[in-house]
């Protein structure tokens, strides 16, 4: 059915993750899947029987709790209550498509057999995304070790009838919802609250949505750059392919192609210019754009290897006969991968923030604040402030949370990750940066009528003239902050392949 994706069937991609969201496709767990899943529990359950041996989180308690043993009968208790103390996430409530996106990471590294749940365990966490059971999960209180402890906590509460959920847009109690479907609570087994909580989905999840909206962000600044250039006047030299090649970095040679590609047939770029250089906001682009283009290659390399992981702990090898307490919960890849995107996406609005600056500036026959008559109009003056007030906020969210660490569980977990407040610190990054984006793309669209009747190329003529069906070329000052958020919905809504 095309309309069912198989979890456990195969690696998630990108492609895949967006059709999930975007096509609203219902899960269902791979028959191969169910196969690891039943046999990886089978294993454990036959260990727990037959060892005298201490096992972390399976029969002692959590943490520096681990030297505390757990009798066999109240196995399933500690897993409750392993959730309900846990549940500690605060602060703003997460997006319905971070929850689902969470659920189906954690409904697949389940699937991969090394973890020890029940498979109606799983199931159910399927049941809650095919019926937009939203659990109500809070965007503050992990550490990124061991893995995303709080908010897993909030999002698996209602397997177990506790908590609360957002169904048909009702914020509800979980075992009402519950009830009306006929689902008993979930009575977990032993490890399975562990199976649960610890893992990286959260921090997952948020980098995931963050590293899809990166890659449209990053064409979307070719693009509207490309315009801030005609609206410039400027030189098209610094994007010819020799030079990229003599400086071979994939994406430097992307964006100088990105730009050849926009600008083919504009009678602007072709004119003679008076000018023999154009300052680093435009002649530098190539080299800008595309160390961003190139981080975000890195970040979504290290994301694909993350959500087709098993992130939590114990860890159980049934063909090797082990359960080994490691630390694959730990953030760290993801924390520092974060950081490293947040800094190229902020240096994207930084250097569009210039641009717009010099468009303002009344250089090359454009006049200050590109109005017809500044003075008596202020024109394009205050959204350049805008946008310098959040370039200026995106580096205070630059500061890396990775370089942080705080000791936990009483010194038995003594280094973390910070990854949960790199991911939701890089969302703020990207949140400005599409403000920034749309300010500089009013300007260009503005500059470029200067340049009239002269046209850019074809492929920008289309892009403006759709554009100005929504936001109208600015005669004299009129209330601007409706503008910009117009064109910010413009860009989220508009594709444009180039």
């Amino acid at each position: 059915m095309n309309n069912v994706y198989y979890v456990g069937s195969g690696e998630l991609t990108f492609d895949v993750i967006e059709r999930i969201i975007n096509e609203n496709l219902k899960l269902e767990l791979a028959p191969e899947a169910k196969e690891r899943i039943q046999r990886c529990r089978n294993y454990l359950d036959k260990k727990i029987a037959e060892s005298d041996v201490p096992l972390y989180g399976i029969t002692t308690g959590f943490g520096s709790l681990c030297n505390k043993t757990i009798s066999p009968d109240e196995l399933g208790t500690l897993q409750e209550n392993l959730i309900k103390s846990h549940a500690c996430s605060v602060g703003e409530e997460i997006s319905p498509v971070i929850i689902k996106l969470m659920m189906l990471f954690k409904a697949h590294a389940l699937s991969l057999g090394h973890s020890g749940v029940q498979l109606v365990t799983v199931q159910r966490i399927l049941d809650f995304f095919n019926n937009d059971v939203m659990p109500i999960v809070y965007d503050r209180g992990s550490l990124g070790a061991s893995g995303d402890l709080a908010p897993l906590a909030n999002l698996f509460l209602p397997l177990i009838g506790v908590g609360d959920v957002y169904y048909k847009g009702k914020k509800r109690e979980a075992i009402s919802v519950l009830d009306e479907f006929g689902w008993e609570p979930v009575a977990l087994k032993s490890k399975e609250g562990l199976a649960l909580l610890n893992g990286t989905q959260f921090m997952s999840a948020n980098g995931v949505f963050a590293i899809l909206k990166a890659f449209r962000l990053s064409k979307k600044a070719d693009l509207i750059a490309a315009l801030s250039l005609e609206a410039f006047d400027g030189l098209i030299e610094p994007f010819m392919d020799c030079i990229q090649q003599i400086r071979p970095h994939k994406g430097q040679i992307e964006t100088g192609h990105a730009f050849r590609t926009l600008l083919e047939g504009s009678e602007i770029i072709a004119h003679p210019k008076q000018h023999v250089q154009d300052p680093y906001s435009f002649r530098c682009i190539p080299q800008v754009h595309g160390a961003t283009k190139d981080a975000i290659r890195y970040v979504a390399s290290v994301l694909l290897i993350e959500i087709n992981s098993v992130t939590d702990n114990p860890t159980i090898f049934p063909d090797e006969d082990r359960i080994i307490s490691g630390g694959n919960f730990h953030g760290q890849p993801l924390a520092i991968s974060y950081d490293f995107l947040a800094v190229a996406l902020a240096e994207l609005g930084n250097i569009s923030e210039r641009r717009v600056a010099q468009l303002i500036m009344g250089l090359r026959g454009l006049p200050e604040f590109l109005v017809a008559n500044p003075g008596l109009n202020s024109g394009f003056m205050i959204p350049q402030y805008t946008a310098a007030s959040m370039v200026s906020q995106n580096k205070m969210y630059c500061y890396a949370a990775s370089s942080d660490s705080i000791v936990s569980s009483n010194g038995q977990e003594d280094h973390v990750s910070m990854g949960a407040n790199g991911a939701t610190k890089l969302y703020k990054v990207m949140n400005n940066l599409e403000f920034i984006l749309a300010i500089e793309l009013m300007n260009a669209a503005q500059g470029i009528e200067f340049r009239r009747p002269e046209k850019t190329s074809p492929m920008l003529e289309r892009f403006l003239k759709e554009y100005r069906k929504e936001v109208p070329f600015i005669d004299e000052d009129i209330v601007m902050y409706k503008e910009i958020h117009k064109t910010v919905a413009f860009l989220s809504r508009t594709k444009f392949d180039y």
